[in-house]
């Protein structure tokens, strides 16, 4: 490391923070990116994860590989404690870093909105341990329900709600009705797939409000005919155990609640802290700077930038920009506002159907499922996880299975019950 160089500091590995740090490769500034796992996720497949179709390994990849050889780039694993932007130093753990320029890449966490029980319930989709913790507690309820006798419990332990119609919702009701269609009654001889309810909760009048109204209208139709029970213009008001209640008053029996609405900004604890917008993201100029700090940049989630939903290309471009930036600011020149440009939006839905925005035009069916698998083959960072994806992929469709089904620890709400059943025996007494 060449101590002479300026020191630019990453903090978050995701697609914004990998690409700016990549960027920035075999230039002559040193960079130290932080992130609080030693591997970068590729979060549009989690929901593949935690639904028993991709393994956790396959959309996870080590982030000191993608730096092989790359003098000028190093990796710090470490949870940040606070930023002190006024002295431009960085705690992590118990290690000071001082700083010439920073890249705040953190990302983006689940909002409950206050909502009673969710966050100590609902099984949010956030990160790879989210994915995982879903996927356990999905087969526990399967392997209870089986052995059930009780026709009321056995229905609560096979009813899966899931809050929120934009994609990771939409995702993972088309995911889970193929895991319900495919796969259930090879592994479970005693369900049939009519035995599993399978609920989409959203507050608004349609669903992918992101994408034209036609589009969304005709994901809600598709996932009818699949067998999703989509309620629109429901709102959840409180989460349980054992279900979860609309403002309504309708009160809905279901062991498993995913919370699959809200988001955001993940800031760390920062002196001063930064003026924030809506969803709680950071606010930046044109130019992705802090107004009054213009030596740090937010990208990605937790950057609130007019006219962007959020997802990954627009992180990319702006981790490609953002090193561009910081190279012209060392040489004296001007910054020209990050301007996004937008090749289409896919979306899958499941089944073998998905729904597209190119421009213009607008698609549905089969071909804007197989483009998004393609482009999404195409954006992961890794050749050998690629091929495993692909491999996985290929046997799910032609064959029909899931081999991704072990239980490896307990299921979330089971360490709950256990928890609040002391309490519950007490008031009974």
């Amino acid at each position: 490391m060449n101590k002479n160089n300026p020191l630019v500091v990453i903090v978050g590995a995701g697609f914004g923070g990998l690409q700016a740090a990549q960027s920035l490769a075999n230039t002559a500034v040193e960079v130290v990116l932080i992130d609080r796992n030693n591997y970068h996720t590729f979060i549009p497949l989690l929901y593949q994860v935690a639904t028993a179709q991709l393994a956790p390994e396959q959309v996870a990849v080590p982030i000191r590989s993608f730096f092989r050889g790359c003098s000028n780039v190093s990796f710090l694993q470490g949870e940040v404690g606070q930023i002190d932007f006024v002295a431009k130093l960085i705690q992590v753990e118990e290690q000071i870093i001082s700083y010439d320029y920073l890249v705040l890449a953190t990302g983006s966490r689940s909002q409950f909105y206050g909502i009673q029980g969710a966050k100590d319930i609902a099984f949010p989709l956030k990160t790879l341990s989210h994915a995982i913790n879903l996927r356990h507690h999905l087969l526990h309820c399967f392997e209870q329900g089986e052995r059930e006798l009780d026709s009321e419990k056995r229905e609560q332990l096979l009813t899966i709600a899931i809050v929120g119609g934009g994609a990771t919702g939409v995702e993972l009701a088309g995911a889970l009705v193929e895991l319900v269609t495919h796969n259930l009654q090879k592994d479970y001889p005693r369900l049939k797939p009519q035995d599993v309810t399978i609920i989409l909760v959203q507050s608004s009048d349609r669903i992918f409000a992101e994408f034209p109204q036609s589009l969304g209208n005709y994901t809600a139709k598709k996932l009818r005919r699949l067998g999703v029970k989509v309620m629109l213009q429901s709102r959840v008001c409180q989460v349980s155990c054992d279900g979860f209640k609309l403002n309504d008053g309708t009160y809905l029996p279901a062991a498993t609640v995913i919370w699959a609405v809200g988001i955001e900004g993940a800031i760390p604890r920062s002196f001063p802290f930064p003026q924030t917008g809506i969803k709680g993201k950071i606010s930046v100029s044109s130019t992705l700077q802090l107004v009054d700090y213009p030596e740090v940049f937010a990208i990605g989630d937790v950057a609130k930038v007019p006219a962007l939903s959020g997802v990954a290309p627009e992180a990319l471009q702006q981790g490609v920009y953002v090193a561009s930036a910081i190279k012209k600011q060392l040489q004296g020149k001007p910054l020209k506002p990050f301007k996004y440009f937008n090749k289409g939006r896919l979306a899958i839905i499941g089944c073998y159907s998905g729904i597209g925005e190119i421009g213009k035009l607008k698609l549905t069916g089969f071909f804007p499922w197989l483009f998004w698998l393609a482009v999404h083959l195409v954006y992961f960072p890794n050749w050998r996880n690629r091929l495993m994806i692909l491999l996985a992929w290929l046997h799910n469709y032609i064959f029909r299975d899931r081999a991704m089904n072990l239980i490896l620890s307990p299921s979330k709400l089971t360490r709950i019950n256990k928890k609040v059943a002391p309490e519950i025996l007490k008031i009974k007494r």
